[in-house]
């Protein structure tokens, strides 16, 4: 094998890998992000103190995924590292800072008396910034970084649609978890957001179309548009099982159809993406690292991989079945 196509087969791997980790830290951090969210409207301290019980022992190992997906990024495509994040710099900083109050809020939450329900504030909207601060980025990242008011609307939706969808994921995962008041709450919470969602998705689908080099370039290579249109009909199916599974009382099929629905969604967008990291801007190729770095960062990937995946599913495989309120 030459050495142009070992470069290319490795650029190659290192985006879908990095692809898989997106989607791993989003489907996980994506729940526990979303409940943050929801705790802001209920009013009584013994729900949040069980919504927050739920995501309790996963929430800090499920945002590793982020610390590796940079760590990745800035290892395998260093040119679009220092490009995506001297563009997106506040929203990072955005990102960083919501995910300490989070950290903080979770923690100091235990040890307060008067001020709990402030630290369960503070939680609630740290998760609630670090969804919106994940959906410009998202949104800046799809528009190729084009200036103007179009490009501003289109953010403004995919910040709306990450939201939505997160809270989604929250919601379904309650559905999961835990019994009762929250349970049933979680089941209209699922139904409102899975509308929200899908409709954020068509109008960022539409925006794409219109605004970002995706769609103008990316969207009419041969092939491309009919896997899309598949893929668009898996994600219409997991909408549908998602409100099949609420409104037969599921318990683990609305959280599994999100998933899905996450999944396929972002199977979409890197198909979308593809060869390029930014749209009309930077490809694959021209930011990858040299072939010894790429192959250097694999074996190392390939040792911690199975670590990573392994603990998360036993973790949730010990913390597996309903959450029980911690009596005070």
């Amino acid at each position: 094998m030459n050495p142009s196509s070992t470069q290319n087969l490795l650029s190659h791997a290192w985006f879908g890998l990095i692809g898989l980790m997106l989607v791993l830290y989003v489907v996980t951090d994506g729940f526990d992000l979303g409940v943050g969210v929801l705790t802001l409207f209920r009013r009584r301290a013994n729900d949040r103190d069980l919504m927050i019980q739920s995501i309790g022992h996963v929430w800090d190992a499920n945002e590793t995924w982020l610390v590796v997906l940079g760590g990745a990024l800035f290892g395998a495509f260093p040119s679009a590292y220092a490009m995506i994040l001297s563009d997106l710099y506040v929203p990072v900083m955005m990102l960083i800072a919501s995910l300490i109050m989070r950290g903080a809020a979770i923690e100091f939450r235990h040890a307060a008396h008067t001020s709990k329900a402030a630290w369960d504030r503070v939680f609630g909207i740290g998760s609630l910034l670090a969804a919106v601060a994940q959906g410009i980025i998202l949104g800046r990242i799809i528009t190729g970084f084009i200036p103007g008011s179009a490009s501003f609307g289109l953010i403004a939706v995919t910040a709306i649609g990450v939201v939505s969808g997160y809270c989604l994921l929250g919601a379904t995962w309650l559905i999961k978890k835990t019994t009762g008041r929250i349970a049933s709450a979680a089941r209209g919470y699922s139904v409102i957001t899975l509308f929200t969602t899908v409709i954020a998705a068509i109008a960022v689908s539409l925006g794409t179309l219109k605004v970002s080099p995706i769609g103008i370039t990316r969207w009419q290579d041969h092939g491309v548009l009919h896997v899309l249109i598949a893929l668009a009909i898996l994600a219409a199916l997991a909408s549908v099982y998602v409100l099949y599974s609420v409104f037969m009382r599921g318990e683990h099929g609305p959280f599994a159809g999100s998933t899905i629905l996450f999944v396929v969604s972002f199977a979409g967008l890197a198909i979308s993406l593809f060869p390029y990291l930014v749209p009309g801007q930077l490809t694959v190729a021209s930011a990858a690292s040299d072939s010894s770095t790429l192959t250097f960062m694999l074996f190392g990937i390939g040792m911690l991989f199975p670590v990573m995946i392994g603990y998360n599913l036993y973790q949730y495989y010990l913390f597996r079945g309903k959450v029980v309120p911690v009596k005070h």
